[in-house]
């Protein structure tokens, strides 16, 4: 749930075909590792769910408790060392992530019907592409959307940690509805920030390979945590 420094983001216009074809390369690296992550995590939580005494060992309240807290130190970690260590290094500490993730999330294949999996994934993947495609064209200036969705997600981080100790599903559904449309919005909020830091990395390949690595692991965040709000919602159990 980590995401950038605050700053202002202009709205942009492309006047110009090379800061076109910048921002249409970076965004081809961010959506591409995005997807690589997202594989790596599907890959993984599979394989985790097929191994029962793992996900009674991980599906306890201090482990659940652990993996939030451990989780959101890593993304830190990762996001802050991208911005000194080689692309290379960056993307395997991205991939690292998306492993742990898999496993954090690997009992959504025991507790829900793999249809249900599958057409939410779709489902997601539509939310996510429209959003993404907003954030990326419109003129509006998202930065105060952003700050207010950032702030709601601490929030439901918070109430997370609570709810695993209180193991009220209520509690747990409200949670999945808000964070739905937090995340929703800072779909288009981090895209709108990318294109602005697709133009600050023009003539500086590696500072545009680094910061496409941070990029594609905020916007896999976005997708993660929409693809599990939904699920929680509409999912059908098995």
């Amino acid at each position: 749930m980590s995401q950038f420094p605050q700053h202002r983001v202009r709205p942009l216009n492309l006047d110009y075909a090379t800061d076109d074809r910048v921002v249409f390369h970076f965004f081809n690296a961010v959506y591409a590792w995005m997807c690589a992550g997202l594989a790596v995590t599907a890959s993984v939580a599979w394989i985790a769910s097929q191994n029962m005494t793992m996900l009674r060992g991980i599906y306890n309240r201090g482990a659940a408790v652990g993996f939030l807290l451990g989780g959101v130190l890593i993304c830190w970690a990762i996001r802050s060392a991208a911005k000194s260590i080689s692309a290379g290094v960056a993307t395997a500490l991205f991939l690292f992530y998306a492993a742990i993730v898999g496993v954090m999330i690997a009992g959504i294949f025991v507790i829900y019907d793999l249809a249900s999996i599958a057409s939410v994934f779709v489902i997601t993947a539509g939310t996510f592409g429209g959003m993404s495609l907003y954030g990326f064209v419109t003129k509006r200036d998202l930065t105060s959307i952003g700050a207010f969705c950032i702030m709601g997600v601490w929030g439901c981080f918070l109430a997370c940690i609570v709810n695993v100790f209180m193991g009220s599903p209520l509690i747990s559904y409200g949670i999945s509805a808000v964070c739905l449309v937090l995340f929703i919005g800072l779909t288009a909020y981090d895209t709108q920030k990318l294109k602005e830091i697709a133009y600050q990395t023009q003539g500086n390949a590696n500072l545009a390979s680094r910061m496409a690595i941070i990029g594609s692991l905020e916007l896999y965040l976005d997708f993660v945590n929409l693809f599990l709000s939904i699920l929680r919602l509409i999912g059908k159990r098995r």
